[in-house]
């Protein structure tokens, strides 16, 4: 994938850059792999906005995406990679030998008329889906289980990607691209390679409009705003957090700047091996 600019013939235009979908194959989605999406404009069930700035949005359909790679040991082709306007990778739509299609993640470097299967005597390359225990340590992997069956959780979004560092005790000590070290079961299933669209993270939109398209609503800034309506607001003229020196915040009053919000005994903090933000040693 690669971005594509524009002559700055409009403010819009000077800063955009959009992908230029080359790898695009498909323009229609399979219509029996995909659903019905109903937008809540970040509503919950009883009305009440639990998430701002959410709301219009072009029409969606879900696509339907194989986390689990459930058909195992069985080779299928790539015959199509679309766009999913749900998600920042690609997908690929690929169909089996009996016949049977599935979306699945896009990793980088696949195309069209690819073979992968899923399987724990699958090869280790790209777009396979092995367990932990059988892909080769230092092998870049995404789409990782965190419980074995209960499809990939993590590493799905585009250009991400992990490594396995290592095996101990029944336990695959995966990278993150954070510096995290985890320890996952070996028997859950990764996929190998990197998710595809590693571009993704380069895209400007170039205009609100474009934004407004996504769903996104605009964001207002909490010191701009009134006393009553923030606790950064107020002020004569511009002040960092009305009359006095505010610590950043929420409009509900929680830190928004150094505080930890994770719980400090939580029961998954066993299979960190390896904190994102190691304390540096004196």
């Amino acid at each position: 994938m690669a971005l594509k600019t524009f002559r700055p013939l409009t403010p819009a235009a000077r800063f955009k850059a959009l992908p230029d979908f080359a790898e695009i194959t498909k323009d229609k989605p399979e219509k029996k792999l995909t659903e019905p999406l109903k937008k809540s404009g970040g509503r919950n069930n009883k009305g009440r906005m639990t998430m701002r700035h959410r709301g219009g949005g072009h029409k969606r359909r879900y696509r339907i995406v194989d986390f689990k790679r459930t058909k195992r040991d069985i080779v299928a082709e790539v015959i199509a990679i679309e766009y999913d306007p749900n998600r920042s990778a690609r997908i690929a739509l690929v169909q089996y030998t009996d016949g049977e299609k599935a979306y699945i993640l896009a990793p980088a470097g696949l195309v069209v008329g690819n073979k992968i299967s899923a399987g724990e005597k699958a090869d280790p390359s790209v777009g396979n889906a092995l367990p932990l225990k059988s892909i080769p340590l230092g092998s870049s992997i995404h789409n990782v289980e965190l419980t074995p069956g209960r499809g990939g959780q993590i590493i799905r979004s585009a250009g991400s990607v992990a490594t396995l560092a290592n095996r101990e005790g029944g336990f695959a000590l995966v990278k993150l691209a954070s510096g995290e070290i985890r320890r996952i079961n070996e028997n859950c299933f990764a996929t190998v390679g990197q998710v595809g669209n590693t571009d993704h993270m380069n895209v400007s939109s170039g205009k609100a409009g474009r934004t407004r398209w996504l769903g996104r609503r605009p964001h207002v800034r909490g010191m701009v705003m009134n006393p009553v309506d923030h606790p950064m607001g107020g002020g004569q003229g511009k002040s960092k957090g009305g009359g006095g020196r505010h610590h950043p915040m929420s409009p509900w009053g929680q830190l928004a700047k150094g505080f930890k919000t994770r719980r400090k005994h939580k029961p998954t903090d066993r299979f960190i091996v390896q904190r994102r933000k190691a304390k540096a040693k004196n």
